[in-house]
């Protein structure tokens, strides 16, 4: 049994770089066995999109969305902007509050405004009690000590995109974190460390996603003419995993579906939403 049946929980379908053909892209996944997609909102305007997009495209196509600032957007949430977003969280087709976490690379947003914003996306999965979903780029220490203080009022979480250490990892999981893979893994040049990282991922706290258009799998024979991601390319990613892993290509989707159907809280009801 091989990849199929899966989901990528974090696809930015909204990108400019799927305007020319998004309705194939999205195609091309249901075809090559990439049933669900959940599109990531990282900031008013796109978490908007994101939604009206699961919309527009009925309940046969399976696109859900989140909603919430990335932070390189923290300083766009202001009131106004803060309040919209939160009627996008009553919505069945918004699964996750996020993207949102810290991101210390590049401060597109002060780490003030950073640390502000991810704060009140975290109250808000307090209160409310949606998964968030989350994002970590060379901020582990101040990510970690605003995350367990409130932790233990939050329902569930996940980082999306690991690329961390296994110090890294190891304190996640402690956390009761769950983790998202992509195509970093398939990297020779910067992703070697994920090869080992993986084995580390209790099977129930693993899920799969390509962050298209972003993270083109470097190691896909043959290698595709555009440099750009689509969902169709989780399978190549679940494939490479489940090798560094040393296990079956099906034991893994099956293992990750079945994490994606108890974090998401996807039910017959949910799926039949238009």
């Amino acid at each position: 049994m091989k990849c199929s049946n899966l989901t990528d929980i974090g696809v930015n379908l909204t990108n400019d770089r799927f305007n020319k053909d998004r309705d194939a892209v999205i195609a091309r996944a249901q075809h090559a066995g990439i049933h669900r997609q959940i599109i990531t909102g990282t900031n008013l305007a796109s978490s908007q999109q994101a939604l009206q997009l699961s919309l527009d495209h009925g309940a046969e196509s399976q696109l859900y969305a989140t909603a919430g600032f990335h932070p390189h957007s923290a300083s766009e949430n202001d009131t106004q902007s803060w309040v919209q977003l939160s009627q996008l969280w009553q919505h069945k087709n918004v699964l996750a509050i996020g993207e949102t976490g810290l991101d210390f690379n590049r401060n597109f947003s002060t780490p003030t405004a950073q640390l502000t914003s991810f704060e009140k996306h975290l109250q808000a999965a307090a209160d409310i009690q949606l998964p968030l979903f989350l994002h970590e780029r060379d901020a582990a220490d101040a990510f970690l000590e605003l995350l367990s203080d409130y932790r233990h009022q939050i329902d569930k979480a996940v980082l999306h995109c690991f690329t961390g250490t296994d110090v890294f990892l190891r304190q996640l999981l402690d956390l009761d974190i769950h983790i998202g893979i992509t195509g970093w893994i398939c990297d020779e040049r910067r992703g070697g460390h994920l090869h080992d990282a993986v084995k580390l991922i209790p099977q129930n706290r693993l899920m799969l996603e390509t962050d298209a258009p972003y993270l083109l799998p470097r190691d896909m024979r043959p290698k595709p003419k555009s440099s750009r991601n689509e969902p169709a390319y989780l399978r190549h990613i679940c494939q490479r995993v489940a090798h560094y892993r040393g296990q079956s290509e099906g034991s893994l989707a099956q293992q990750s579906e079945a994490t994606v159907v108890e974090f998401f809280g996807f039910n017959s009801t949910q799926e039949e939403i238009g």
